[in-house]
């Protein structure tokens, strides 16, 4: 009976990793973002990480100001000097933004209602999105302070995926909460769920172990 209670917490952790393993929001508003652009015959874009990381870095220079997405943007400048350095991206490997979809709110929601609702609304939205000129793509998602302002950010490029926002050694700085795509890596919040979660099997195994006797 030890040894089945010990295959059933396991298997329990196991089923609860697998399940959050592709909890990557960034990623999911990629592939819905491509899926619109091929159903209008559009090119399928590469999803460039480096490129995704930048677009973090757009989301915290906004530092949870909802009411500043629509009239203001980051500098130019900030990519080289600020973004590229703290995503450990190669300066020489940089290409211009060719387009960027931005949206905040203070409700959480999923990829598909972020992408139709928040990031292309409207006839320039769709104007960026279709825009030919655009190669790569990446995209981030990061709430504030662990909650509420939420943050979704689309950046294009025209750049070559085995060329372009190249990161040093291949892996991208940590970055601390929030996702961008890219990477198999979960949201990073997820990370507090697996350590609660970690708690609660530790738990129940030991109360297991003790009513066993053992």
């Amino acid at each position: 009976m030890a040894m089945a209670a010990w295959v059933l917490l396991a298997s329990l952790f196991l089923v609860t990793v697998s399940a959050d393993s592709k909890n990557n929001t960034a990623n999911e508003l990629v592939s819905v973002l491509n899926s619109n652009r091929t159903a209008h015959k559009a090119s399928l874009l590469a999803d460039n990480q480096g490129l995704a990381c930048i677009a973090l870095q757009y989301i915290k220079a906004y530092q949870g100001k909802c009411e500043d997405v629509d009239n203001k943007k980051p500098l130019d400048s900030d990519i080289a000097d600020t973004f590229a350095p703290s995503c450990g991206i190669q300066a020489s490997t940089l290409t211009p933004i060719t387009g960027r979809l931005i949206g905040c709110q203070s409700k959480y929601i999923r990829a598909p209602e972020a992408f139709s609702t928040l990031l292309v609304p409207s006839s320039k939205g769709l104007d960026i999105l279709y825009n030919k000129n655009h190669t790569e793509v990446g995209a981030a998602v990061k709430g504030t302070d662990g909650g509420s302002p939420y943050f979704w950010c689309v950046l294009f490029s025209n750049g070559k995926s085995n060329s372009s926002f190249l990161v040093d050694g291949g892996q991208i700085k940590d970055q601390g909460p929030g996702c961008f795509s890219g990477t198999s890596d979960d949201c990073s919040n997820a990370s507090g769920s697996y350590r609660v979660l970690w708690l609660h099997l530790i738990g129940s195994l030991a109360a297991a172990v003790y009513a066993l006797g053992f």
